[in-house]
């Protein structure tokens, strides 16, 4: 396989990392590559610095808005500007490994909606970041698991950051705004987004790929879309992007969205600052709340609690190695 494969690079205002991002993008041992740069307008030196790798290296596809035009629609520029087969996600804060289209390529066939790889979430050195989202061994897997796993929050990525797509696929299915009840901005905040592409993207194929080593890199720090908020704005606007997708691709699972849309109501009291009343302003038509599912899910988390501090505890002990 020699299909190119266009890495894409969205960034705003990241000059003191944007040189290492796009490094690991270059020194890919596969060899047929683009890297597609959008520069969103940057106030500050990230837009000198691409020029410098543009001008050195002429796999690099510099590009740069005249306005900020918010951060999915410059997802949505980078995707435009791309001419591979196939299109991998590189976040301007984010690393990958120098094989990761070369070990994550060869899973992608016809039947397949995407590769990922595991992750090690990290903030200085990215190998001693924390491993996450791996789920056995590498190999092809079920869509259905995939989805049901998202749809879940079920240790699968929602950030297509360590994902490798058809480009056709990333144009279909990367949507700027997300139609739901609740008027609000998918398009600026870009929460849920994301995800969406999963979503979208595995229920066209029964297979995804999964590759059992950690190639991708997320890097863990405030200005990051994907660092938790205390207010619930990040799983409030990933569970509204779940219930639109279960109700309309998956509607078997309608009734555990609307439990866990409880949950997430009477845990964050700032919901109503999203415009969120009640568990129907996650849908759009009636869901009835089952109560049954509600204490069984309360049940399972329960359950899953000594797991959590092991987990914790483990964690403190490899920090001071």
């Amino acid at each position: 396989m020699n299909d190119r494969v266009s890495i894409l690079v969205p960034v705003f205002n990241r000059e003191s990392i944007i040189g290492e991002t796009l490094n690991s993008a270059l020194s890919q041992s596969y060899e047929n590559i683009e890297v597609v740069v959008v520069d969103n307008a940057s106030t500050d030196n990230t837009w000198k610095i691409i020029e410098g790798f543009a001008n050195n290296d002429n796999r690099v596809r510099a590009f740069r808005n005249k306005s900020n035009i918010g951060p999915v629609r410059n997802w949505r520029r980078c995707v435009e500007e791309a001419t591979g087969f196939y299109a991998k996600i590189l976040w301007s804060d984010d690393l990958i490994s120098h094989d990761f289209i070369e070990k994550c390529l060869p899973l992608m066939n016809s039947e397949t909606a995407f590769v990922y790889s595991g992750v090690k979430i990290f903030t200085e050195r990215p190998e001693n970041g924390l491993p996450c989202y791996f789920i056995g061994n590498t190999g092809h897997k079920s869509s259905s698991e995939f989805l049901t796993r998202a749809l879940l929050d079920n240790n699968v990525p929602v950030s297509p950051g360590c994902a490798i797509f058809r480009l056709e696929d990333l144009k279909k299915n990367l949507l700027v705004d997300v139609r739901t009840k609740v008027d609000s901005n998918f398009s600026m905040h870009a929460i849920g987004n994301d995800l969406l592409l999963f979503l979208l993207t595995a229920k066209n194929y029964p297979k995804f790929g999964f590759v059992a080593e950690p190639l991708s890199f997320f890097r863990a720090h405030a200005d990051s879309i994907s660092i938790s908020s205390e207010d619930g704005k990040l799983p409030i606007h990933y569970m509204l992007v779940r219930a639109y997708f279960a109700e309309h691709y998956q509607k078997d699972m309608v009734s555990q969205m609307a439990a866990r849309a409880w949950l997430l109501i009477i845990k964050y009291p700032a919901h109503r600052s999203f415009g969120i009343e009640r568990v129907s302003d996650f849908f759009y038509y009636n869901v009835k709340l089952n109560y049954y599912l509600v204490i069984l899910i309360l049940f399972n988390r329960l359950l899953r609690i000594p797991a959590r501090i092991f987990r914790k505890m483990y964690r403190m002990l490899e920090a001071k190695k």
